[in-house]
């Protein structure tokens, strides 16, 4: 038997494929066949036609065999749309995904096979089996050793595929934790950055603001410096033009004093003020002696 990578089973319903195909194509071309005999025993009764006649006949003909053939090739390609359809809904059910590769139906090496397939082992292989297989109304399920089989591994790799996706989430889970804790601490590095730089704009305020402080003192200190360093020259100043002036008064004075001794009114001032002192002396005298019998 040819080998085409199946098992028993599969090559089984393969077989049972075939046998149905190759039943409605010979009830096909036994249909193909009446249509020539009934050509045959209607048309070709007389024994010379004209070319129209011939030609009638042949497109009828043509017709026929066309509408045949065209409804065969549409019943086989539905046929195998049903097929198809078995075989995606029971793979379904054990949760696999069936691909087809279209281009792998025309390929010569592959259909010579087939070819190959039914003229050799389709027609040898044991009839009992065929009869059993053919029995079953639907396409048989997987026996149970393949379905345990084909699920523990399906479980396998689902519970595989879930601790991935577990020990994913955890990974991401901690470095949701990780970012949020980061983005914490970059708030609050923030909000005390925030409050840093507002003391820090208060510092340099009042830091400005004693600077100019400061540099209207140094200004106002500089002026009133200057201001006493005019102060005191100026009472050092005023205080030499007082020396002066009095020492001019001095002058003054005692040069008046010389020039009113020198005039005959201060002579005669003088005089009288000293007979007047010997007067007061001499009445002084004599009430002196006049006190004690008082």
């Amino acid at each position: 038997m040819a080998d085409f990578g199946f098992n028993e089973h599969h090559q089984s319903e393969i077989i049972n494929y075939m046998r149905f195909a190759r039943s409605k194509r010979v009830l096909r071309l036994k249909t193909i066949d009446s249509c020539f005999e009934e050509l045959k025993d209607s048309r070709l009764v007389e024994e010379t036609f004209t070319v129209d006649e011939v030609r009638e006949m042949m497109d009828g003909l043509q017709m026929v065999v066309r509408g045949e053939v065209e409804m065969e090739l549409i019943n086989t390609a539905h046929t195998n749309v049903l097929l198809l359809r078995q075989l995606f809904s029971q793979a379904e059910k054990f949760y696999l995904r069936l691909q087809s590769d279209i281009s792998e139906l025309e390929n010569r090496e592959l259909l010579e096979q087939v070819a190959e397939f039914e003229k050799t082992d389709f027609k040898t292989i044991n009839k009992s089996q065929i009869n059993q297989e053919t029995i079953k109304p639907k396409l048989a399920p997987l026996n149970e050793g393949g379905v345990s089989e084909l699920l523990n591994k399906e479980i396998t790799r689902l519970q595989e595929e879930n601790d991935k996706l577990k020990s994913r989430l955890r990974t991401l889970e901690s470095q949701a934790m990780s970012a949020l804790e980061e983005k914490t601490k970059a708030a609050r590095a923030l909000k005390d950055l925030q409050k840093v730089q507002g003391e820090q704009k208060e510092i340099n305020s009042l830091e400005s603001t004693v600077a100019a402080l400061k540099e209207d003192y140094e200004r106002s200190l500089s002026a009133s410096a200057a201001s006493q360093k005019d102060l005191q020259e100026n009472l050092i100043s005023a205080k030499h033009e007082l020396l002066r002036v009095q020492e001019q008064l001095a002058l003054a004075e005692k040069e008046l004093d010389k020039k009113f001794q020198q005039t005959a009114a201060y002579r005669n001032m003088k005089e009288i003020l000293s007979k007047k002192n010997e007067q007061i002396k001499e009445i002084r005298k004599r009430l002196q002696k006049y006190e004690p019998d008082e």
